[in-house]
């Protein structure tokens, strides 16, 4: 097996076992991927061999709840505290002190958290259309067409409903939210089939939904402006996020800086492979800083 495809094994963290994907150097900085809803590690395919080839470890889990790894019960569990706590345990668990981390959706959420309350532990922080967690509510207030777009939010809270609305016809609902809001071609048949069969593991939509469920749990704020360097990309065309939450999650950051892809949407990973991975890799391999850059691609 060459450095730049990935194996997978399971890792244990805090208790639960977390799947993972890993490719590159073993000795290569630790750069870890986290995909959002309602992906799995596969949601890195395009980008893993890249940053390998850079010389960076890369590791892609499935996050809790999500295709091969544990899923506890209970919405507690899916705490923004403790999936935070996640990937930092996948470090530790991996024998490594800093992290360089890549978050696209939920993912990014929890990247952004990651920065906030560890800050000490990460290197460098890219987002790829996720907002920072104490961005998005207040932002909604101010921006009723945000609090459109976020109305399944609300949907989701209801309980079993949307697991009774998301299993049906071999997750039809779930393939069309990724076609529908994607570019043409973007999710091959084949993608849509591997994440249809984590979908259907017993408990998996459930414990997807809790994610969104445990946004009503208190949470206390960041302690503080993010420290790490940090780089957003940015899809303008996504249905779910408006492009006003990449400007003032920068606002939160002592180091920062957003690339807009016009052309693209939340899929961005998916849609600008070539460019998501060049623009990762000179971000997670640079020394100097990021402050102030806004460009479109």
């Amino acid at each position: 097996m060459t450095p730049t495809e990935p194996a997978t094994r399971r890792v244990p963290v805090h208790g639960l076992t977390l799947t993972v994907a890993e490719a590159g150097p073993e000795d290569g900085p630790l750069t870890v991927l986290l995909h959002g809803f309602p992906e799995t590690w596969w949601s890195w395919r395009h980008q893993i061999g890249p940053l390998a080839e850079a010389g960076l470890r890369v590791v892609a889990p499935d996050q809790r709840g999500y295709g091969q790894s544990s899923r506890p019960e209970g919405i507690a569990a899916y705490h923004l505290d403790r999936l935070a706590g996640d990937v930092i345990g996948l470090a530790d668990a991996l024998g490594r002190d800093r992290v360089r981390l890549v978050g696209h959706d939920w993912g990014g959420l929890v990247a952004w958290w990651v920065a906030a309350r560890h800050p000490d532990r990460l290197e460098r922080l890219a987002i790829l259309n996720a907002p920072h967690p104490d961005v998005f509510g207040a932002y909604a207030r101010r921006h009723p067409s945000q609090a459109l777009r976020s109305f399944y939010v609300g949907l989701f809270q209801i309980p079993g409903l949307p697991e009774a609305l998301l299993r049906a016809g071999d997750c039809a609902a779930l393939r069309r939210a990724l076609t529908g809001s994607s570019r043409p071609g973007t999710f091959s048949a084949n993608d849509l089939d591997l994440y249809a069969a984590a979908w259907r593991r017993p408990g998996a939509i459930t414990a997807m939904l809790n994610w969104y469920r445990a946004l009503r749990l208190h949470r206390d704020p960041a302690p503080g402006p993010i420290r790490p360097p940090v780089l957003v990309l940015w899809g303008e065309r996504d249905t779910a996020l408006e492009r006003g939450l990449a400007a003032e999650s920068l606002k939160l950051c002592a180091e920062g800086a957003v690339r807009y892809f016009p052309a693209a949407t939340h899929w961005l990973q998916h849609e600008e492979p070539d460019a998501v991975s060049a623009a990762l890799i000179g971000f997670l391999t640079a020394s100097g800083e990021t402050r102030g850059a806004t460009n479109q691609a």
